[in-house]
């Protein structure tokens, strides 16, 4: 019997991937397709080309268009305080561990616009360990960094990020870490002190440093199992001994092969502390 023969787009899409890869860098390579083609077929529709071999021929020579196209490829659903329980979570049962180290590297993967970012640092001022941490906020997407950078976010979210900020166990009026701006608010410039903004792409570049917490939240979800291995094995060779691991709601270390070299620190919570 032969192979059934393979769908004219599928080969089109492979093609378009490779090309930005090799050419570019940037490596969707092994992101979960279903999800993809979707977001290729939105970005062929809004810019009016005709087929995914059009798309390639545009994306492979014009930078703009490869900005906009990775963009498009980028999902930025974010707040600050996403998921309350979880940042309650790290208050009650990961700060008391942090307090025991001189110094904290934490390292926010795939930080999109920053929000969960500054969370943290909010969260670590109030309980009087930020001074002695540094975050490094990474992502591929280098428009994306520069706006998380900017700690500017819509001045008409702060009510809703309010509400968030209480049920993750807030302390403070959240009011007190940003300044209104005509339509925006700035987040307070000694939380962006400790805060390095970096690129980082997590199908192709290697760790870069020892951490005591990882925050990888949502990511995952948007990758094929060839590269979520790949990013568990990353994550785990960047962990110090007993370092945290924190994943999005959807996410697990389940059925991975670092699975028993990590326990369940707040069940629930996707909270995991890697065993030494």
């Amino acid at each position: 019997m032969t192979s059934p023969k393979p769908k004219l787009e599928d080969i089109e899409i492979q093609l378009l991937l490779e090309g930005v890869y090799r050419y570019w860098g940037y490596d969707f390579r092994n992101y979960a397709l279903s999800s993809l083609k979707r977001r290729i077929y939105q970005f062929i529709k809004k810019e009016g080309f005709t087929s995914v071999s059009d798309l390639q021929a545009r994306v492979l020579h014009d930078q703009e268009c490869l900005e906009r196209f990775l963009l498009s490829l980028t999902v930025n659903v974010t707040s600050m305080f996403r998921d309350p329980s979880f940042y309650l979570a790290l208050r009650k049962e990961v700060i008391p561990l942090l307090r025991t180290y001189p110094f904290v590297r934490i390292w926010h993967a795939g930080c999109s616009t920053g929000e969960e970012v500054y969370s943290m640092a909010i969260l670590l001022e109030e309980e009087k360990l930020y001074q002695r941490c540094r975050i490094y906020a990474t992502d591929f997407n280098e428009r994306v960094l520069q706006k998380a950078k900017s700690g500017i976010f819509p001045l008409k979210q702060m009510q809703e990020y309010t509400q968030l900020y209480l049920k993750a166990g807030g302390k403070e009026s959240f009011s007190e870490y940003y300044t209104p701006g005509y339509d925006s608010a700035i987040i307070r410039a000694s939380l962006r002190e400790n805060i390095v903004f970096a690129q980082h792409n997590l199908a192709t570049d290697s760790s870069f440093n020892e951490f005591h917490i990882i925050i990888c939240r949502n990511v995952l979800i948007y990758f094929n199992q060839t590269l979520q291995k790949h990013v568990h094995e990353l994550f785990y060779n960047s962990l110090c001994p007993f370092g945290i691991l924190g994943l999005g709601r959807q996410e697990s270390i389940r059925f991975t092969s670092q699975d028993h070299h990590y326990q369940e620190l707040v069940k629930g919570e996707k909270l995991y502390r890697r065993l030494n």
